[in-house]
C-alpha cells in the first residue's frame, strides 16, 4: 500500500513574528484605552508598531506560501490540512466573540437588574441609590467625575427615522458584500474571471464603505451622542463588540484585496484550485453573521 509524500514546510519565524504583532496590538490596545486624555502616553505608538509588523509579516507569510502552492509543493493531503486550519481559525474567532456576546448577556440579564433590585441577588439602592434597571444604562454613579455620560444611544430609532440610522447602512452594506462574494465564487466555478475579478472587486468596496461608515458612527457617537469608551457599561460593551467588529472587517477586506490583486495581476485561481480564494470567503461569510449578530443584540433589542 502506498501513501502519498506530505509536503512539510521550511522552518519559519512567521508565526513568532506574528505573536510579536499581536501581543504589541494588544498592549498597545489596552494602553491607548487606559491612556485616554493623556497627552503625554506613548501607548498608541505601540499600538500603530503592532499594526506594522502585522501588515508586514503577513505580506511576506502569505507570499510565502503562495509561491509553495505555484510551485506545485503542496499536496492533495497538504490542501485537506489547509481547510482543517481554516475551519479551526474561524472556530477560535467563533469563541472570541462569544466572550464578548457573553459578557454583554450577563450585564443586560443579570448584573443590571440586580442593581435594580431583581430577584434574589438583587442589590436595589444599596450600591446605588436611585438607580432604576433600564438598558442601555444612560447615567451612573460617578457622574460629574471622570465619566462622560451618553445624552443618547445608538438602538433602534425606530421606522421614521430608519433611513437615517447608520447602522442600518452598514448592515445592507455588508449583506449586499456576501452576496457579491459569493456572485464572485459562482462566476469563478464557472471559469468566468472577468466576472469574479468584477463581483469581487465590488466586495472589497463594500468592506471599504463599510469601514468608512462605522468610522462616521463613531463620530456621530462621540461628538453628537456622547457616547465613549467611558460612558459606564453601556459605552464599554458598544464599542468593544463594534470595534473588534471592526478590526475584523478590516481583516477580512484585506484578505479579499490579496486575492483581488492575485487574479487580476499575475491570473491565478482556476474552477478547480482557488482555496485561497474560498478560504477568504468564509472567513468573509463569518464576518457578515457577527454582524447580524450585533446587529440584533446590540442595536435592535
Amino acid at each position: 500500500m502506498s501513501y502519498q509524500k506530505y509536503y512539510v514546510p521550511e522552518e519559519s519565524k512567521f508565526p513568532i513574528y506574528i505573536a510579536t504583532a499581536l501581543f504589541l496590538l494588544v498592549m498597545g490596545a489596552a494602553g491607548t484605552i487606559n491612556d485616554l486624555g493623556k497627552p503625554d502616553s506613548n501607548s498608541v505608538y505601540i499600538l500603530y508598531s503592532g499594526f506594522a509588523v502585522f501588515a508586514v509579516t503577513l505580506y511576506f507569510w502569505f507570499r510565502a506560501v503562495i509561491r509553495e502552492h505555484i510551485a506545485g509543493l503542496d499536496s492533495a493531503q497538504l490542501q485537506k490540512s489547509f481547510v482543517f486550519g481554516m475551519g479551526w481559525f474561524i472556530f477560535s474567532e467563533v469563541m472570541f466573540f462569544a466572550a464578548f456576546f457573553g459578557a454583554l448577556f450577563y450585564v443586560r440579564n443579570f448584573s443590571v437588574p440586580w442593581l435594580g433590585g431583581d430577584g434574589e441577588k438583587g442589590l436595589a439602592n444599596m450600591l446605588w441609590e436611585g438607580f432604576e434597571a433600564s438598558w442601555p444604562v444612560m447615567s451612573t454613579p460617578d457622574a460629574g467625575s471622570a465619566f462622560v455620560l451618553a445624552d443618547k444611544s445608538m438602538s433602534w430609532p425606530g421606522w421614521g427615522d430608519a433611513l437615517k440610522w447608520l447602522p442600518m447602512w452598514n448592515t445592507i452594506v455588508l449583506l449586499s458584500s456576501s452576496v457579491t462574494v459569493h456572485f464572485a465564487h459562482l462566476a469563478l466555478k464557472n471559469d468566468n474571471k472577468k466576472s469574479f475579478n468584477t463581483w469581487l472587486g465590488i466586495t472589497v468596496t463594500l468592506a471599504l464603505i463599510f469601514v468608512g461608515l462605522q468610522a462616521a458612527e463613531y463620530y456621530e457617537a462621540y461628538a453628537h451622542y456622547g457616547l465613549t469608551l467611558n460612558s459606564g457599561i453601556y459605552g464599554s460593551t458598544f464599542f468593544m463588540l463594534t470595534g473588534f467588529h471592526g478590526f475584523h472587517v478590516m481583516m477580512g477586506g484585506f484578505m479579499l484585496a490579496v486575492m483581488l490583486s492575485r487574479s487580476v495581476f499575475y491570473n491565478h485561481f482556476d474552477p478547480h484550485n482557488h482555496f485561497g480564494f474560498e478560504a477568504a470567503s468564509w472567513y468573509w461569510h463569518f464576518v457578515d453573521v457577527v454582524w447580524v449578530m450585533l446587529f440584533l443584540f446590540v442595536y435592535i433589542l
